[in-house]
C-alpha cells in the first residue's frame, strides 16, 4: 500500500521540525566522554607552589599509612563489601602515589579572603609564575584552575583584577594555558556576571594572543537565586546560555547554598534536604549539555588531635578514632554523590583523599560484574531488550551500562583491558562512547 501523504508533503510540513531537532543537538550533545577529574582540591593562592600537588600526595599517603592498616582494617572502618575490599585498598595505595590529585583549585576566595589590592596583585602574579614554573617541571595536576571572587558589586572590579594580572602574567612566562585550565565564578545571582566574564575572556584572548574560546569558566552554584531567578524562572538554564560556550562544569556549594536558605550551621551539611533539592535542579538544567556536575565538600577534617610520637596508648586510639569517624563521614558523602550521578566532588584536606578514591573505587568495583554481564548481554542480543537475573534492559539502559564503563575506566576503577575482557567490547567501541553507533557498526 502506497502511503497517503508525499515526499513533498513531508518536507514541508517537518521543516520546522528538524530546525528544532537541530537547535536540540547543539544544546544538548550529550556525555563527552572525557575524563572528568573526581574531585577539585581546593588551596588559597597565598600558599600555591608548583609543587603543591606532588607535596599533598605525599600527605596524603602519609594518612594512608598512619590510619588505614591492611585491607580488612580500611575496608570495615568505611563498610566497603568484603568481596571488594582488598581491591579497593591496592587501588587506593597506587593512585595516592601515582596522582594522589587530579585537580587543583588556586583559590582567590574563600580561601584567600579580603587582602589589600597591592598583596593581591601580588599573589596573583606569583601563583601564575608557579603554575608556569609546574607546567615547565611536569608537577601540575591533570586539571587545574583559579578561584576569583564574586562579581558583586563590591568585588567584581578586584576579581577582574586579579583574572588580568593572573592570566597575563601566566601568558608571559609560560606562552600558553596549562591543559585543562578553568576560571570558577562563585556565588552567582544573575546571568549578567556569567556573561560579564565571558566579554573579560573574550577581551584577554585578543589583547593577549589566545585563540578564541580558549578560556573557560565554571560556574558555582551555591546561591538560592542561580536556581530560581527574581522573576520567577528557573535560572541554570540561563546561566548556561549566558557562557555562550565557555562553561564547562558547575559546582555546587553547599555552605553558602544551606546559608543562603537560612539554614543554621549546625545542620548546614552535604545530606540535606536542600542540597538534594538543589543537585536535583541541576542535573535536570545541565542534563545532556555536557557540563560536568561536582558536589560540594565535607568540612569534618581527618585531622589528628594528638600530636607526637610517643603518645600513650589512649591518645593514640582516640586519633584513630577521630581519624576514622571523619573517614566514614567523608567516604559516606562521596558515595551519596556518586549514587545520585554527581561523580565529582571538593576536598579540603590531603587526608580526604584516601577516603575520596576509595568510595570513587568502590563505587565502581561493587557493580562491576553485573555491570559486566548486563553489557555484554545486551551487545549480543544487538539491542533487543533483554533479562539478566531479574534485571530488565532495554535500548536506553544500553547506554547506561555505557557509561559506567566510560566512568569507570577515566576515574582508574576499572582498566581498559578488564573492560573489554568483560564486556567483549573493543577499546575504540568503548572510547566512542556511544552505544547506538556500536550497534550500528556491529550490524554492518
Amino acid at each position: 500500500m502506497q502511503p497517503t501523504l508525499s515526499d513533498e508533503v513531508l518536507e514541508r510540513v517537518t521543516g520546522g521540525l528538524k530546525l528544532a531537532l537541530a537547535g536540540g543537538a547543539k544544546t544538548y550533545p550529550g556525555e563527552s566522554g572525557k575524563r572528568q577529574p573526581v574531585h577539585t582540591v581546593y588551596g588559597g593562592a597565598h600558599l600555591f607552589k608548583s609543587d603543591t600537588a606532588v607535596r599533598l600526595g605525599q600527605l596524603a599517603v602519609r594518612s594512608f599509612d598512619a590510619y588505614a592498616g591492611d585491607a580488612n582494617a580500611f575496608g570495615s572502618v568505611l563498610d566497603i563489601p568484603a568481596t571488594v575490599r582488598t581491591n579497593v585498598f591496592e587501588r587506593v595505595r597506587e593512585k595516592l602515589a601515582r596522582e594522589a590529585v587530579e585537580d587543583f583549585r588556586i583559590d582567590f576566595e574563600d580561601g584567600y579572603g579580603t587582602r589589600p589590592d597591592a598583596e593581591e596583585d601580588g599573589h596573583a602574579a606569583s601563583a601564575a609564575r608557579e603554575v608556569a614554573k609546574g607546567m615547565a617541571d611536569g608537577t601540575l595536576p591533570p586539571f587545574i584552575g583559579i578561584r576569583i571572587k564574586t562579581f558583586s558589586t563590591e568585588l567584581h572590579r578586584r576579581a577582574m583584577r586579579t583574572l588580568d594580572i593572573f592570566i597575563a602574567t601566566l601568558i608571559k612566562e609560560s606562552g600558553g594555558l596549562p591543559e585543562n585550565f578553568v576560571v570558577t565564578l562563585p556565588k552567582i545571582v544573575t546571568a549578567e556576571q556569567v556573561d560579564t566574564l565571558g566579554q573579560i575572556f573574550d577581551q584577554l584572548e585578543q589583547k593577549l594572543g589566545l585563540n578564541t574560546g580558549s578560556l573557560k569558566m565554571e560556574m558555582m552554584i551555591e546561591t538560592t537565586q542561580s536556581i530560581i531567578s527574581s522573576a520567577g524562572e528557573i535560572a541554570l538554564p540561563k546561566l548556561l546560555a549566558a557562557a555562550h560556550g565557555r562553561c564547562t562544569g558547575a559546582h555546587f556549594g553547599t555552605y553558602d547554598y544551606t546559608a543562603s536558605c537560612s539554614i543554621t550551621a549546625a545542620y548546614q551539611d552535604m545530606l540535606h534536604p536542600a542540597c538534594d533539592f538543589a543537585r536535583s535542579m541541576m542535573q535536570v538544567a545541565f542534563g545532556g549539555t555536557g557540563v560536568w556536575l561536582s558536589d560540594g565538600a565535607t568540612n569534618i577534617m581527618p585531622v589528628a588531635r594528638h600530636r607526637g610520637s610517643d603518645l600513650p596508648p589512649e591518645q593514640i586510639a582516640e586519633n584513630n578514632d577521630t581519624v576514622h569517624r571523619a573517614w566514614k563521614l567523608h567516604y559516606d558523602h562521596c558515595r551519596h554523590s556518586l549514587v545520585n550521578g554527581f561523580y565529582q566532588g571538593w576536598d579540603l584536606h590531603p587526608a580526604q583523599l584516601p577516603t575520596r578514591y576509595a568510595a570513587v573505587f568502590a563505587f565502581f568495583l561493587e557493580s562491576l560484574d553485573a555491570a559486566s554481564e548486563r553489557l555484554k548481554n545486551f551487545v549480543e542480543k544487538a539491542a533487543q531488550a533483554t533479562l539478566v537475573g531479574d534485571v530488565f534492559d532495554d535500548a536506553a539502559t544500553g547506554q547506561g551500562l555505557l557509561n559506567y564503563f566510560v566512568r569507570a575506566i577515566n576515574c582508574g576503577a576499572v582498566s581498559e583491558t578488564e573492560a573489554t575482557a568483560r564486556t567483549g567490547l573493543t577499546v575504540e567501541e568503548l572510547r566512542s562512547g556511544s552505544f547506538v553507533k556500536i550497534l550500528d557498526n556491529r550490524r554492518i
